[in-house]
C-alpha cells in the first residue's frame, strides 16, 4: 500500500489515538498538580516523538538484522492494527487501567499509550516502503505528536464541552476507520504474497 503524506498522517493519528488516550492520561495524572500537567503531557509527547523518529531511523537496520521481509510487516502491522482497531471499538472494562501514584515518566504514558507497538511497527512500514520520502514521514510524525499533544492538554476541556458519549463516540468512528485500513494492508500484503508464489 503507497501512503501519500495525508494517508501517512492520518493514519498515525489513528494509531497514537489522542481521542482514545484522553482516559488514560486523566486517570494517570490525577495525582499531578493541575498546574503541572500540561508540562508533564508535552514531556510524555516529545519522549514518544524521539522514540518514534529514533525507530524511523534505525528500523531498516532491526529489518535486516531480524530477518525480516517488508512483506511479512506489512502483513503483520495490519493483524496488528486490526486489533487495535477491536479495542477502539469495544474497549476493555476501565477497571483494567491501573492507577499510577505521583508523577508518571515514560511508562504509560509517552511508552505505550502513545509510541506503543503499533505505532512503531506503522513507522517502521513506512520507512521501509519508501525509504526516501523519510522527511515526508518525519513531517506526518510531527504533525501527528503536534496534535496528540494539544487535543491532550485541552483533554478536559473537550470532555466539558462535548461530553463523555461523544468522545465515545468518535473513539468508536476512527476504530472503524482503522479495521477498514488494516484489512486493506493484509489484503494487499497477501495478493502480493500469493503474486509471488505463481512466479515460482
Amino acid at each position: 500500500m503507497n501512503y501519500t503524506f495525508a494517508s501517512a498522517t492520518i493514519l498515525l493519528l489513528l494509531i497514537t489515538d489522542p481521542i482514545g488516550n484522553i482516559p488514560i492520561f486523566a486517570n494517570a495524572l490525577r495525582h499531578v498538580p493541575p498546574e503541572r500537567r500540561a508540562w508533564v503531557i508535552l514531556r510524555e509527547v516529545l519522549i514518544a516523538f524521539v522514540l518514534l523518529l529514533t525507530f524511523m531511523f534505525v528500523g531498516e537496520g532491526f529489518l535486516r538484522l531480524m530477518n525480516l521481509s517488508e512483506l511479512s510487516l506489512q502483513i503483520g502491522g495490519g493483524v496488528i492494527l486490526f486489533l487495535i482497531a477491536l479495542r477502539m471499538i469495544f474497549p476493555p472494562p476501565s477497571g483494567e487501567t491501573p492507577d499510577s501514584v505521583g508523577e508518571p515518566l515514560i511508562v504509560p504514558l509517552a511508552i505505550p499509550a502513545i509510541a506503543g507497538p503499533s505505532a512503531l511497527a506503522t513507522v517502521l512500514l513506512l520507512v521501509s516502503q519508501a525509504p526516501d520520502r523519510r522527511l515526508e514521514w518525519i513531517a506526518a510524525l510531527g504533525i501527528t505528536m503536534a496534535v496528540s499533544a494539544v487535543v491532550l492538554v485541552l483533554a478536559e476541556r473537550i470532555q466539558r464541552a462535548v461530553g463523555d458519549r461523544f468522545v465515545v463516540a468518535l473513539e468508536r468512528l476512527m476504530g472503524l476507520v482503522l479495521v477498514a485500513m488494516s484489512i486493506e494492508m493484509m489484503l494487499r500484503g497477501i495478493k502480493t504474497f500469493v503474486s509471488q508464489l505463481a512466479r515460482l
